[in-house]
């Protein structure tokens, strides 16, 4: 495995395996790695003759200044783990390499930005473009990965692609959850022992939702779940939607869709969480 740090460098290494008909699959990540990213990993070395793995914490995608600050990062951890897993490529630019003068591309994929975090973080989803698709120049992969975590970033790097007319193959992986059901997520190494407990409802609640839906319509999950993170202290509800898995708009009734998600972003103490579950998919 070599770790390298600028563009030209990754892809002068690229080019010469390009040239021999080699597959380029990426996982673009942002470091503080688990078995989550892990199973990107492994998927991506298996479908591919060579693996890239970028780890870059991105400025654009934060709109609170505190939040880029504490995000963890772990770079040697990370990239035992990587190698452990048949990474070929650490890509582990520096923030001037990858934003040498200030992105100003605005970019819209309405109306799957305008909701969910695009409501409650501003410019994320914009940040996010501009990272993915910075990364997806410099490395032109066959294929890039990622987790069905980030659901709704999942649905718009998909449009992305297609609005920029890109030949990537975007392949979205299965959530990769602890034995206990928490969700993996770079930011649970944030929870306190007593935090990670709490936060361990999140999912008991979604799992419990999807027995409760089978008898009971759209607006009455939204509240078993609402009334139940409520009447947990030490959770916060942002917010709870079932939405159409393609238009990620609101549902109002389980027969108005073949792919019914739940997206939830709850407050765990001081730290951001989110999951999804899905309800109904083809």
């Amino acid at each position: 495995m070599k770790i390298v740090h600028t563009i030209n460098e990754l892809q002068s290494e690229l080019s010469a395996l390009t040239a021999q008909g080699k597959m380029v699959g990426l996982v673009p990540t942002m470091g503080a790695l688990h078995a989550g990213h892990a199973s990107l990993v492994k998927r991506c070395v298996k479908e591919n003759d060579v693996t890239v793995v970028s780890v870059f914490v991105n400025p654009t995608q934060f709109n609170d200044k505190n939040d880029l600050i504490k995000y963890p990062r772990t770079l040697d951890a990370d990239c035992k783990l990587l190698e452990a897993n048949g990474c070929s490529f650490v890509f582990a630019p520096s923030v001037e390499e990858m934003y040498p003068q200030p992105d100003t591309r605005q970019f819209s994929f309405a109306p799957l930005d305008t909701v969910m975090e695009g409501a409650f973080r501003p410019g994320h989803f914009n940040g996010v473009a501009q990272i993915v698709s910075k990364l997806f120049y410099a490395v032109k992969p066959n294929r890039a990965y990622f987790g069905e975590k980030d659901f709704q970033q999942l649905a718009i790097i998909r449009e992305m692609t297609k609005q920029l007319n890109l030949d990537i193959e975007i392949v979205g992986c299965p959530i990769v959850r602890e034995v206990d059901g928490l969700a993996l997520s770079s930011r649970n190494s944030l929870l306190s022992a007593e935090e990670r407990e709490i936060a361990l409802k999140i999912s008991q609640t979604l799992f419990k939702s999807r027995t409760f839906a089978a008898d009971h319509s759209v607006s009455e999950t939204i509240r078993f779940v609402e009334e139940s993170i409520a009447a947990e202290q030490g959770l916060r509800l942002e917010y709870f939607k079932i939405v159409d898995g393609y238009t990620l708009q609101d549902l109002k009734d389980w027969a108005d869709t073949n792919y019914a998600v739940g997206c939830i972003t709850v407050f765990c103490g001081q730290v951001r969480l989110i999951d999804n579950i899905k309800y109904k998919e083809i």
